[in-house]
Formats: structure tokens, sequence, C-alpha cells
């Protein structure tokens, strides 16, 4: 079973395209958040008119998985807290978005919306809670932000990871986490695409510019990770850990 993964697009219309141009050879797409570009001088209405689109094209080609993040919010919860209304939905047959679980052979899938404060973070904890009941075999969680501490979230100068994420992983005990957020991790020497948070391997395969996004390919019957930019590809064996 083979995962394509891509975060942080942005409304790069050119990497959507290239996303079309691969889905089909992958059991699921994965794009974890920040599809729309809030500093942009297109309406939010109309980005999101044009990325559904985009939806409703690779659904017909794999199972397509979104998770929201901070540049994604349409509404405000009752908190007054973002919250990406116009994703959950998008929902369909073989889309799966905040808030779904589903089962892919013996893999669970969990996708994590963007929290904006203490009420949608309670809510997110409800659900990795009440799934970890249902976990039979791997659990894969697609949640925005990299983790505390964890390479993927390095940005040149500091770590500015998600700490409630650092304490869930801690306390559930996933099996991969996919981020992004972090645009620039795995371009430093001291960031990276790929790290290690107790059992959890967690990844964040960068933004780049220019019609191909930076990407991930998992390969989970091989139990391998490969990321794809534009300083190259490196491979890690995910039978094994990191030193």
């Amino acid at each position: 079973m083979r995962l394509l993964f891509v975060a942080d697009l942005h409304y790069s219309l050119k990497q959507f395209d290239w996303l079309l141009g691969q889905a089909a050879d992958f059991d699921a797409t994965v794009i974890g958040g920040d599809l729309l570009d809030l500093s942009s001088a297109l309406d939010a209405d109309v980005q999101i008119a044009i990325v559904e689109k985009y939806f409703a094209l690779l659904r017909q080609k794999t199972r397509l998985v979104v998770s929201s993040g901070n540049h994604d919010g349409d509404s405000r919860n009752a908190a007054d807290e973002s919250v990406a209304e116009w994703l959950r939905q998008s929902r369909g047959e073989r889309f799966y978005v905040d808030g779904d679980s589903f089962e892919l052979e013996d893999t669970r899938i969990t996708v994590c919306p963007w929290w904006d404060g203490s009420v949608s973070r309670a809510e997110l904890e409800q659900q990795l809670e009440r799934e970890s009941a249902q976990v039979r075999g791997r659990w894969l969680w697609v949640h925005h932000a990299p983790p505390q501490g964890s390479k993927t979230c390095w940005t040149g100068r500091k770590f500015v990871g998600d700490e409630f994420l650092r304490a869930w992983i801690g306390r559930f005990q996933p099996d991969m986490v996919l981020s992004g957020h972090i645009h620039n991790s795995p371009f430093y020497e001291d960031g990276s695409w790929i790290d290690r948070v107790g059992r959890a391997w967690v990844f964040n395969p960068g933004r780049q510019i220019g019609p191909q996004p930076a990407s991930i390919i998992i390969d989970l019957g091989a139990m391998t990770a490969e990321w794809s930019s534009q300083e190259g590809c490196s491979i890690q064996d995910l039978r094994i850990a990191n030193s």
C-alpha cells in the first residue's frame, strides 16, 4: 500500500495539477493542510471553489485524505475559533476530511482538524481518545502542525511545533504522523523531513516554489518513506529507528 503525501500547497494550481498527474499511482493521496493562501489577493471563496473542483478530479483517481491548516478556515465556532467548514462539507465517497477516520488495509487513518483555541483543541483530543479504542493495527494521523521538539518543526532558529500534539503522541501512541506547516524544516541542516518521536515516525515534506511540490511517498508494504524535492531524494527504512 502506497501513500502520496504533500502539504502547504497554498493555492499553487500547478502543484495541484502535478498531484492530479500522480494520484492514480497510489492507494491514497494525502494533503496535510494549507490548501488555501490567506495572503493572496484572490478571495478565499474563489480559492475554495477552484480547490473543490480539484477534489472532485482527485477522487476519481484514488482515495483522497485532506486535513485543514491555519490558512483554511472560513468559519468561526461558538468560541470564535477558526474552522474549515467548507472542507467538512466537501467530504464524500473516497474523500476523508477533518474529524474522519477510516481503515485502509491494516492501517487506521485519522484526519485531525486544525485547532485554533481551547475548544477546538479539546474536540481534537476527544476525537483521538475515541479513535484509540478502534485501532487494531497500524495507526496514522494527518495533523497540519508537527510536534514540538521534532526536527520536522525546525525553522532555522527554533523549534515551533505543537506541544499538545507531542503530548498526544506520548499518550495515544500512533505509528506515524503526517504534518506540514513549517515550510523550510527539511531544507535546514538541523531540520529534517522525517524524525522519530517516541515510537512514531513523523513527517514534513516542506514547501517549495514551482510546478512540483515537495512530496513523500510512504510504502507501507515495503515500510519505506521517500522524500523528493528540488534538493533531490532521500529514502528511509521505517523498520529501523533513528539513532
